[in-house]
């Protein structure tokens, strides 16, 4: 909606890259053995290898898109208060625990899955929620903007809220 209203293009950052995913839905065998194998601490800390892999795609399209939206988890705090291509911000949503947990259970039919299925989307759950731990303090800790989106609003409310977020002090 944003790139529709600017007349930009859109990338989402999960068409990036490949990496796990959520884990339900027909999850592939390397899939389940990711989230088995890993605490939620590492599933973070391999999210962010992966999103530092990526960052050299995400920091040319910034650099050489004229009129880009990028959206998702990969655009990640630091990296972006390092760039220096003008007329570039970004802002960070995010939402409570309550609420996030909420979208994921119904997204993965979480009270119709058997036991083992539950433990993945409950580790891939953690794993979200440590990732917006660390993303928060982040976004803090460099005074970037930030929108907690736990209180429902349209579409076009929240477009206006981010387009009016005043753009990110410099470092």
């Amino acid at each position: 909606m944003i790139a529709r209203r600017l007349g930009f293009d859109y990338v989402s950052t999960d068409k990036l890259g490949r990496h796990p995913g959520r884990p339900w839905g027909g999850v592939p065998p390397h899939v389940v053995e990711h989230y088995r194998s890993l605490t939620s601490s590492q599933l973070v800390d391999a999210l962010l290898e992966h999103y530092q892999r990526m960052w050299p795609r995400i920091e040319e399209l910034a650099r050489t898109t004229a009129g880009l939206v990028l959206e998702g988890s990969g655009v990640w705090p630091a990296y972006v208060a390092e760039l220096t291509t003008p007329y570039t911000t970004a802002v960070w949503l995010s939402a409570h625990e309550d609420l996030l947990a909420a979208r994921m259970h119904v997204s993965s039919g979480y009270d119709d899955l058997p036991d083992e299925d539950r433990h993945l989307v409950d580790k891939f759950l953690a794993r979200s929620l440590a990732y917006q731990t660390r993303m928060l303090t982040l976004v803090d800790q460099l005074a970037l903007p930030h929108l907690d989106v736990t209180v429902p609003r349209s579409p076009d409310h929240l477009a206006d809220e981010i387009l009016k977020s005043p753009p990110a002090q410099p470092h």
